[in-house]
This record gives structure tokens, C-alpha cells and sequence, in this order.
């Protein structure tokens, strides 16, 4: 099934610099976004305890609240685990309060509420707040490895510029991923992190399929009597791919979609963070990573002349 035309010729890369505008745009807003506003990290990241209980029949989370915010726990963090009977509480760290003493507490609360022989206690989680700072750094040094190793390799199989075009599209994927979370006050945990580095992990691969083609038809191109500049070659390439990538990201978005609607509160921020990256990833493929490659041309490559320079030296 064919449902775009091989012969296809989009114009891409000469629109490339309403893309880059608007790529700008849209990471100063995040970046400001980020600065300013903030991002509202989980437990995981701040410090907290965990409360897991299961009712024996559905209870409504507003009533959940309800009863609990009188023992001074209104703002914590309630969802569904796995099944509308089963929920997660998540408390922020308080000076001088035990977990034991919260979960008793929050226990207590909603044995008045519902009565205690409907709601028993299933598991109790504390991390410190020099565990969550822990958490917080080794998370971020885990993106910036990440995009140091993906560097290393895209230089060793092509070209620097390759690289650091590949290297631009990806953190342009990750910067508007943490703003949209900042914007909208997303729960960041841990699960958030582990779903940028599968971003980084899929808009690569695309980006590796479109320079695939640009390489091969860089070396088709030099063998032909009238060359096509390198924008052209690259436009081709990107035509020539588009099919490809469109599909592969429709039938990802199919999968991450189910995960978001039917995959419950507990991988809600995790589904919502790659659906996020998986629309911008394949954007950047096609609009950031081949123009910013593009526009590092003879940056750090020699000319003809240069190299011809250097064999003649004695």
C-alpha cells in the first residue's frame, strides 16, 4: 500500500528558515518557561512518601482528598494504580515527620472516612531529600551522556557536521518536551526522564534513516556530469524517506496513544512526554537535523584545494 506518491517533491529545506524561526521561538519560550516557571518534580526528585492503599470497593479521588486534608495532607499527589480500587498518595517530605507517622495518619484518616474495614495499607515509600537531589542529577547527566555518546557515533559513522546536526535536533526535542511539562505543571519523575531518553532514542534512528540517504546520494551526486547542490540532494533525500517516516511515526503514535488513554494514571506523564517527543522528533528529522548539517558545509572539512595542498607537500 502506497500512500505516498514516490515521485513526491516537497519543498523542505526551502522552508528551512521559517522552520528555524519558529524552532527558535518555540525553545527561548521553553527555556523561559523552564527558568521562570519551573518544573514540578515528583517525589522521586524533591523527597516524599509514598502511600499505597487499596479500597474494597471504587472511591472517588476527590473524596480520597476530601478526607485526608483535614490531617493536613490536601495537597498531595492521589492516583490510580493499576485498578480504580488501588491508589497511590504521594506526600511531600515534611521537617521532622516520619513516613511511619504520615501513612498512620493518612491511614487513619480514611479508615474514618470509609470505614476501616474498606481501605488496608499496602506498601509505604520514603526517599530523603539527598536521595532525590541524587535522582535529580543522575538523571540529568543520564541525557547528557546520552547526547555525548550519540555525538561520538554519528562523527564516527559520517561527519562532524552530521553530528552536531543530529546532536541540535535531539536537544531541540528534549527542551520542548521539559517546556511543554513546565507549562502545563506535568508531574517530572523519573518515569519523565526514562521517556526523554527513549526520545532521544527514536528521533535519532529517524534522523539516521534521512542521512543514510543524504550520504548515498552525496556519492551518486559526484558521479554524475551536472552535480545538484547540496540542498537539492538533501531535499531528495527527505522525499525519498518521508514515506518511511511518516508511517513509522504514525504507528509508534497508535501504540503511545493506547498507552496514554487506557495505560492508567500511573505512565499518564510518561505516555503524554513521548507522544509530545515523537510529534516534535519527527519534526526536527526533517526540518532541523538536515538544515543545521547543511549550514555547517566546509565548517570543519577541508577543500578540495586544501587537500590537494597538503598531498603536495614534500
Amino acid at each position: 500500500m502506497q500512500l505516498i506518491r514516490p515521485d513526491i517533491n516537497i519543498d523542505f529545506l526551502g522552508k528551512r528558515k521559517i522552520a528555524l524561526t519558529l524552532s527558535a521561538v518555540v525553545l527561548l519560550a521553553s527555556l523561559a518557561l523552564i527558568m521562570f516557571k519551573g518544573l514540578n518534580l515528583g517525589i522521586d526528585f524533591t523527597g516524599g512518601t509514598l502511600v499505597e492503599v487499596k479500597f474494597h470497593q471504587q472511591t472517588n479521588i476527590a473524596d480520597i482528598r476530601s478526607s485526608i486534608t483535614p490531617a493536613g495532607y490536601g495537597k498531595a499527589v492521589i492516583q490510580e494504580f493499576g485498578s480504580p480500587e488501588e491508589i497511590l498518595i504521594r506526600v511531600q517530605n515534611q521537617e521532622g515527620v516520619k513516613a511511619s507517622t504520615i501513612s498512620t495518619a493518612i491511614l487513619d484518616a480514611l479508615s474514618d472516612t470509609f470505614g476501616a474495614d474498606q481501605v488496608e495499607m499496602r506498601r509505604v515509600e520514603f526517599v530523603g531529600p539527598q536521595v532525590g537531589e541524587e535522582l535529580k542529577a543522575s538523571g540529568m547527566w543520564a541525557v547528557i551522556y546520552t547526547l555525548g555518546g550519540i555525538l561520538l557515533y554519528v562523527m564516527f559513522r559520517f561527519k562532524l557536521r552530521f553530528a552536531l546536526g543530529a546532536d541540535a535536533a535531539l536537544l531541540h526535542d528534549i527542551i520542548i518536551v521539559v517546556g511543554v511539562f513546565s507549562l502545563l505543571q506535568l508531574e517530572f519523575s523519573l518515569s519523565v526522564v526514562a521517556a526523554l531518553l527513549t526520545v532521544l532514542g527514536y528521533s535519532l534512528n529517524d534522523t539516521i534513516v534521512v542521512f543514510d540517504r543524504i550520504r548515498e546520494n552525496f556519492a551518486e551526486n559526484k558521479k554524475t556530469k551536472h552535480p545538484k547542490d547540496e540542498v537539492e540532494v538533501c531535499n531528495d533525500s527527505i522525499n525519498q524517506t518521508l514515506s518511511r517516516t511518516l508511517m513509522t511515526s504514525f504507528t509508534t503514535l497508535l501504540v503511545v496513544f493506547s498507552l496514554y488513554f487506557f495505560g492508567g494514571e500511573v505512565i499518564h506523564n510518561f505516555a503524554f512526554a513521548l507522544l509530545v517527543g515523537i510529534a516534535v522528533g519527527t519534526y526536527s528529522s526533517i526540518f532541523i537535523a538536515s538544515p543545521i548539517m547543511l549550514s555547517l558545509e566546509g565548517k570543519f572539512e577541508m577543500s578540495e584545494e586544501e587537500l590537494k595542498a597538503l598531498e603536495e607537500r614534500p
